[in-house]
């Protein structure tokens, strides 16, 4: 599980390490700021402000490409990052992934968007090291959010950036203790342009293609691994199916509505231990594990990737314990005009269930 959770968050950078007629260029930051205390049993790990530093390795596009058109000529490459987070339970991470650079206001600010696998130093550990329960174990996810205003070429070749960073790192609960930690911070370093900045290529054949489609229907199966809550209670398989329509609105949009079923195998050995560990309240054994959402979403299309985000409610759960919404980040790629892998993060709010992978068709 953990080698297919590495390869589908690299798997941007590999897909787009081809030699295109981009240039080349570098950034590195610095950073310092707070962990969101999220949940509670992070209090004690909360003991001062971590810092760190990222480098990002880019390709800046120039219009060769229609999608490098179409988003106004982002940037796409990997990063690595270290964060330390002042805290001797906690320990440090070791972060590298992919990431895209998204450009607005006359390419003054910058979103970018970055995702990949990190390497805590100190995850728990029963023994040594039982107060960390933000970390199950040493490979983890990583996805970092980052809002910058952006110059470049200030003295020849180099620029500089600054802004807000967020980043998170958890394993999904595929192992036990996973609270995660959210992090904000304050960002600031310099760019470098390898080559000399070409001329945007704006002004090629017009898109005239309309993308706008009837109402398609959906129809997907993700699984993965999870653990409860309850640390060393055991991995169990879960399988989450679901179907949605969607409407493309135009060359980057698209809206969902659909409905969900989840079967989480460590769900229905939760409950049964609550029911012996928590006998005031009268939990019954036999509450059913199985929940029903619906949800809406959105697509972001960017080529054959797209980035889906989705929001849904459960409409049947009769095990009441985690909150009633819950969301999702994930990454989509086409293998035809009509089949897709998925791979993304369930959580409740701050809190991770689950990593879903799976298979999909759109009819």
């Amino acid at each position: 599980m953990r080698f297919l959770l590495f390869g589908f968050v690299l798997f941007p950078f590999f897909l787009f390490s081809q030699d295109f007629e981009n240039t080349n260029a570098i950034d590195v930051s610095v950073f310092r700021g707070n962990i969101m205390p999220h949940t509670q049993d992070l209090g004690h790990l909360i003991t001062d402000h971590p810092y760190g530093f990222m480098i990002s390795f880019s390709k800046q596009t120039h219009g060769k490409k229609e999608w490098h058109r179409a988003y106004n000529f982002p940037d796409f490459g990997g990063y690595f990052m270290y964060q330390d987070y002042k805290n001797e339970f906690l320990g440090t991470n070791y972060a590298l992934g992919a990431h895209y650079n998204f450009y607005f206001l006359n390419r003054k600010l910058q979103f970018k968007l970055a995702q990949g696998i990190t390497y805590n130093t100190n995850p728990y550990d029963k023994v040594t090291n039982s107060k960390n329960k933000a970390f199950g174990s040493k490979l983890d996810a990583n996805i970092n959010l980052a809002l910058n205003y952006k110059k470049e070429n200030l003295i020849e070749n180099i620029g500089f950036q600054v802004g807000l960073l967020f980043t998170h790192s958890s394993n999904g609960r595929i192992k036990s203790p996973n609270s995660g930690i959210n992090s904000y911070v304050l960002n600031v370093g310099l760019n470098y342009n390898f080559d000399k900045k070409e001329t945007q290529n704006n002004n090629s054949i017009s898109d005239t293609t309309c993308y706008k489609e009837s109402v398609k229907y959906n129809f997907v199966a993700k699984t993965g691994v999870n653990e409860s809550p309850i640390i060393n209670s055991g991995q169990y398989p879960f399988y989450h199916l679901g179907i949605y329509a969607d409407k493309r609105l135009n060359r980057k949009s698209a809206i969902q509505l659909g409905t969900e079923l989840f079967l989480t195998k460590s769900l229905k050995e939760y409950i049964k231990y609550r029911s012996i560990s928590s006998y005031e309240e009268y939990i019954d054994p036999n509450t059913d594990y199985k929940r029903v959402g619906i949800f809406v979403g959105h697509e972001l299309f960017i080529n054959k990737l797209s980035i889906e985000t989705q929001v849904g409610y459960y409409v049947y759960k009769p095990f009441k314990e985690d909150m009633d919404i819950y969301d999702r980040l994930g990454l989509k790629y086409y293998l035809t005009d009509k089949v897709f892998v998925v791979g993304g993060l369930k959580t409740h709010l701050f809190v991770a269930e689950a990593f879903e992978f799976g298979i999909g068709v759109r009819l």
